[in-house]
C-alpha cells in the first residue's frame, strides 16, 4: 500500500488527468449519444456537427472545473484569463474532432460511435499537452530590479 501511495504522489497529476480525462470522455460520449439517439440525426451532416458541438461545450465545461480543482495546481493567472485560454485551447481539439468526424463519418461512412471513441483518445492526449503547456503553465513572477 505504501508503494502505491508513493507512486500516486509521484504521478498524481498524470493519474488525476487520466481519471478526469476518462470522466470527461464519458460526459462527451454520453451527451453525443443521447443527442443522436433522441433529437438529432447522425446521418444528417449538420445535425451530426450540432451534436458534436453540444457535446464539446458540455465536456469542456466539466473538464475545466475538474482540471482546475483536481489536476493542475493553481496558476498566477486571473480566472478570466485562465478560462479564455482553456476554452481557446480546447477549440483546437474541437476542430480536430469535427474534421475527423466529417472525414470518417460523413465522407467515408464509418460508424459514428466507434469513430467518436477513437477520436476521444486523440483528444485526451491533445488536451493534456495544451493544458500543461499553455493553460495551467506556471508563470514566473521573478522580477529583475
Amino acid at each position: 500500500m505504501k508503494k502505491i501511495k508513493e507512486l500516486y504522489k509521484k504521478y498524481k497529476e498524470i493519474i488525476n488527468y487520466l481519471i478526469f480525462g476518462v470522466l470527461t470522455t464519458v460526459v462527451s460520449l454520453a451527451t453525443y449519444y443521447i443527442l443522436v439517439a433522441t433529437i438529432l440525426d447522425a446521418n444528417n451532416k449538420i445535425e451530426l456537427q450540432i451534436a458534436n458541438i453540444i457535446s464539446w461545450i458540455t465536456c469542456v465545461t466539466f473538464a475545466y472545473i475538474t482540471n482546475k480543482k483536481y489536476v493542475f495546481e493553481p496558476t498566477n493567472k486571473t480566472i478570466t484569463k485562465e478560462i479564455i485560454e482553456f476554452y481557446s485551447a480546447r477549440l483546437a481539439a474541437l476542430f480536430i474532432d469535427m474534421g475527423l468526424m466529417f472525414i470518417f463519418v460523413s465522407t467515408l461512412h464509418f460508424n459514428d460511435k466507434i469513430i467518436k471513441i477513437i477520436i476521444q483518445i486523440i483528444i485526451i492526449i491533445t488536451n493534456y499537452i495544451l493544458s500543461k503547456l499553455i493553460v495551467f503553465k506556471k508563470e514566473n513572477k521573478t522580477k529583475k530590479d
